[in-house]
């Protein structure tokens, strides 16, 4: 199958779990290539708005060839922005033909505007197209403001979803949560992004005889994220007495107003690479979480894969609430999360061999690879 990929953002604007389904694919022997047209933004970094290539040009990533482009955006201009990245999309395409020949099938990433530039390419070209949807409420209201909204933006992507072969949100949740803009008239079905489960593989902990009970939390300092919950919370078991130290890194995290925050017990490492992360839940006992609203929060399952339980709020998907691995708490809770923290503190026995097994079941690239493998046979065999 000659599958193409067409995120809405991409690096380094983030969009890595384009790339990760693309190697998913890849692995389960398709021909798989990602489309990527980046508006850069002259108030975000400006150094890329400067320093990028300005030409179209071809470069690989793990394996994964992409043909990639730089659109400079143009402060203050929402709709022209709109519908010149659009416009390069599809020109994009249309120089993709010409090399490698038409794809199979369209798998775009985002409704806005990947999916939207999909479907006018599949009203050309007659190819199907699917929609993986990562996108919450929360930030489509950032842009359109609070449901019902005369944005102009909704009936461009209602149709988009509408018009769609498949809609596959990264959590059933999503499809409700999304609703109050673009309705649900149209065909879905749920499956998990991927998570590299070699590379967050399963590793004892040390022994917790000589050294303090470690928690982590991996979270940029948004109020999303709920930090003004998580410290006051982990500010209880110290006041109690229990021996724990509390480890939060993520944009932010060393700031001065994060700082401000922090109590005896917490240890701030900011903005940390993959690798760090990896390190950092290899040192820890459990991953605690008190976000306010998520869509599909990966932390929860790399750190679960690495053989440690979590501690999440409601607003965590059923998908990723893992039996033994995940405990629940209501969202902006103090008591509640402090008192579920301590319980795992406390726990005599988790197995986490069998959790970090159980994420490997529902995320990993080979399950998501051939499922949607599936999927996408199942549409080229109805179109």
């Amino acid at each position: 199958m000659h599958i193409l990929e067409i995120p809405s953002f991409f690096t380094p604007y983030g969009g890595e779990f384009c790339l990760d389904q693309a190697m998913a694919l890849k692995a389960q022997g398709h021909e798989v290539r990602i489309l990527s047209n980046v508006q850069l933004g002259v108030t975000i970094r400006l150094k890329d708005f400067l320093s990028l290539p300005f030409r179209r040009y071809e470069h690989q990533r793990d394996g994964i060839t992409v043909c990639q482009s730089f659109q400079r955006g143009i402060p203050l201009t929402v709709r022209w922005n709109v519908r010149r990245w659009v416009q390069i999309v599809c020109d994009m395409f249309d120089d993709y033909t010409d090399k490698y020949g038409r794809p199979d099938i369209l798998h775009a990433h985002c409704s806005k505007w990947g999916g939207y530039a999909a479907m006018l390419i599949s009203r050309k070209y007659q190819i199907p197209y699917v929609i993986t949807e990562h996108l919450s409420r929360l930030v489509f209201e950032k842009e359109f403001g609070p449901a019902p909204s005369c944005a102009w933006q909704i009936p461009l992507l209602r149709d988009a979803y509408e018009n769609a072969n498949l809609v596959i949100p990264v959590s059933e949740e999503l499809v409700d949560n999304i609703s109050c803009y673009f309705g649900k008239a149209y065909r879905w079905q749920a499956v998990s992004n991927t998570i590299d489960v070699d590379y967050f593989h399963y590793q004892p902990r040390e022994s917790l005889s000589d050294r303090p009970f470690r928690f982590c939390c991996l979270a940029n300092f948004w109020p999303l994220k709920g930090y003004d919950v998580l410290l006051p919370a982990f500010r209880q078991l110290k006041e109690a007495g229990l021996d724990v130290e509390l480890h939060i890194a993520g944009r932010g995290t060393d700031s001065a107003a994060c700082k401000a925050m922090l109590s005896e017990g917490v240890i701030s490492h900011g903005l940390i690479s993959r690798d760090d992360v990896r390190k950092l839940l290899y040192q820890s006992d459990a991953l605690v979480l008190a976000s306010r609203s998520e869509v599909q929060p990966l932390a929860l399952l790399e750190a679960m894969s690495t053989g440690i339980p979590v501690v999440a709020t409601e607003c965590v998907p059923q998908s990723l609430r893992i039996e033994e691995g995940c405990t629940i708490v209501p969202v902006d809770d103090v008591q509640a999360l402090s008192d579920a923290m301590r319980q795992v503190v406390s726990r005599k026995e988790f197995d986490g061999v069998a959790v970090s097994e159980s994420v490997s079941q529902l995320a990993s690239p080979e399950v998501i690879g051939r499922r949607l493998t599936t999927l996408f046979n199942g549409l080229l065999v109805s179109a």
